[in-house]
């Protein structure tokens, strides 16, 4: 067993690693329950009479509620106590999970959506706290290591499963699935952790202060998160500023962030620490999570969407495709692990970043045509990168960071990481339909009574094998289109248009990278294995 701090440590006489195996498992359970939802939004709206526009409600309730969540979990943490914190997660997850499984309508389900959120959201900051106080320097790079398997593999494996539970019995049950593993997790969580001395006196001199609850905080924070979640995620769907909806959520989510920097900079036990991001390498080490969430979740989106539209894909062979890219990540986390201990974690990162633009620009190679092992091999080259991305900047983040404020450190380095999640996905999809626009018209231009390409098309529609059924060359003459070519011509333009746009948006994904390169380079060395400040 590795050596502990008993005063901060949550495995208390237990071994280390059976606390990460622990913490892994309600964590791989919720991150798998930000996408496993995905692939059955439309047995959902079918099954509870609703329209799908409605039904992404489904999806929008979770993330508004767990985006509001995040942020303020430290806090809550340091009154409730970490463990009994965690364990009340667990709990309300579990037990909203099985409404959701049961729910009779559509409001209903929404309504314990937003609950199902409110528990997920506070699992993330609250394990990688005890995590980060449980290990000592030297084995906190394979701690994360094991804890990023299940935060990176788990959306890979969600649309797969989810697919194949739908198609297999009913959507009700990609809910009902959660209430063992919430069950078990209650059962090692509540005899394996402890709370320590040091947690216990911080959550004594917290309540002994009796300092009054920061209700504008709680309330900026719920504004600001929650409206620009609505913002990003209906965006699009509503034509941006085109939508008063939008505009106005817009604002207010503007006006509420700008106030909670300004209120909580002057609160003396502020709900969000902000002051943290005075530290140059945990602000760093946010912009970095950002980057990788908005990376890794755009495409997770983007490519099963690929697979199925461009290749006529099934959802659940799509999430296969995907899941070689989890076998990768698999294989590789162990290895990030080991190596943050020998080599400086902003080189690892820097290395990360590039192989992360290397594969997005690989994806531009995409065509109509690929196999499905073309598919699972790009994945699975993005896979081999991300542990040297979630690795290095989960274990750098604390480096600095008082003891005290690990759990407010923990929130906000995975609130930049839904945050960039929820910014990729708004970004790439947007471009998506915007670039298929531009290029469908680009496009279109080129179809004239004039061109080859239309002439040919008519040569087509009257070819032995043609929709006319006629024969002979290419006519001297422009004559009109048959009715069965232009069919064809409007597919092949739309076609195209939508491949040339999942081609650009792949490379813009690899820009973002190559730019943050120079920044993880900033990020101050590190001695391996040297504890943090203040640790």
């Amino acid at each position: 067993m590795a050596p502990v701090n008993q005063t901060r440590s949550a495995a208390g006489e237990h071994n280390i690693w059976l606390v990460a195996i622990v913490v892994s498992l309600a964590t791989m359970m919720e991150v798998l329950d930000t996408s496993i939802a995905n692939v059955s939004l439309q047995h959902i709206a079918g099954g509870l009479a609703a329209s799908r526009d409605e039904g992404t409600w489904v999806l929008t309730s979770y993330l508004v509620s767990n985006a509001v969540v995040l942020p303020i979990s430290g806090w809550l943490s340091r009154i409730v106590g970490r463990k009994r914190f965690y364990m009340l997660c667990v709990a309300l997850f579990g037990a909203s999970s099985l409404l959701c499984g049961i729910a009779p309508s559509l409001g209903w389900l929404i309504f314990f959506r937003v609950l199902q959120g409110l528990g997920g959201g506070g699992l993330a900051p609250s394990e990688q706290s005890i995590l980060a106080d449980t290990f000592p320097p030297e084995k906190r790079g394979q701690a994360f290591a094991l804890y990023g398997v299940a935060v990176v593999v788990a959306p890979t494996v969600g649309p797969t499963l989810g697919g194949w539970i739908t198609d297999s019995y009913s959507w009700r049950w990609i809910f009902l699935i959660n209430v063992p593993v919430c069950l078990l997790s209650l059962s090692l969580a509540g005899s394996l952790l402890v709370d320590p001395p040091a947690v216990q006196e911080e959550r004594r001199s917290a309540r002994a202060a009796k300092s009054r609850l920061d209700f504008l905080g709680i309330l900026f924070v719920s504004l600001g998160l929650g409206c620009m979640q609505v913002v990003l995620d209906k965006g699009q769907e509503d034509d941006w500023f085109a939508s008063d909806l939008i505009v106005v959520f817009s604002i207010i989510s503007a006006l509420s962030l700008v106030f909670l920097v300004v209120w909580e900079l002057e609160q003396e036990d502020p709900i969000v620490d902000l002051p943290l991001m005075r530290n140059r390498s945990f602000a760093t080490s946010m912009g970095m999570m950002f980057v990788t969430g908005f990376v890794l979740i755009s495409t997770t989106q983007l490519l099963p969407q690929y697979l199925q539209s461009m290749m006529g894909y099934t959802a659940m062979k799509a999430g296969m495709a995907l899941t070689a890219g989890g076998a990768a990540t698999l294989v590789m986390m162990p290895v990030a692990g080991v190596l943050t201990q020998k080599i400086q974690p902003k080189y690892l990162i820097a290395f990360g970043l590039t192989v992360e633009a290397l594969a997005c620009y690989h994806l531009r190679g995409f065509t109509g045509e690929i196999s499905f092992a073309h598919a699972a091999v790009a994945r699975a080259f993005q896979g081999m990168g991300l542990p040297f991305l979630f690795v290095p900047i989960s274990t750098i983040s604390y480096q600095g960071v008082p003891p005290a404020r690990t759990p407010h450190a923990s929130a906000l380095i995975n609130t930049m990481r839904n945050l960039g999640g929820s910014w990729g996905i708004s970004v790439t999809t947007t471009l998506l339909a915007r670039r298929e626009q531009f290029h469908h018209s680009r496009l279109a231009e080129g179809i004239t009574q004039l061109s080859p390409a239309y002439q040919n098309l008519e040569h087509i529609a009257s070819g032995p094998g043609g929709i006319a059924g006629g024969t002979g060359p290419l006519p001297p003459t422009p004559v009109p289109i048959a009715p069965g070519a232009l069919g064809v011509a409007a597919g092949i333009v739309q076609r195209q248009a939508e491949l040339l746009s999942y081609v650009e948006i792949f490379a813009v994904l690899a820009a973002c990278c190559v730019v943050a390169v120079p920044l993880a380079l900033t990020l101050a060395k590190v001695k391996p294995g040297q504890p943090a400040a203040g640790h």
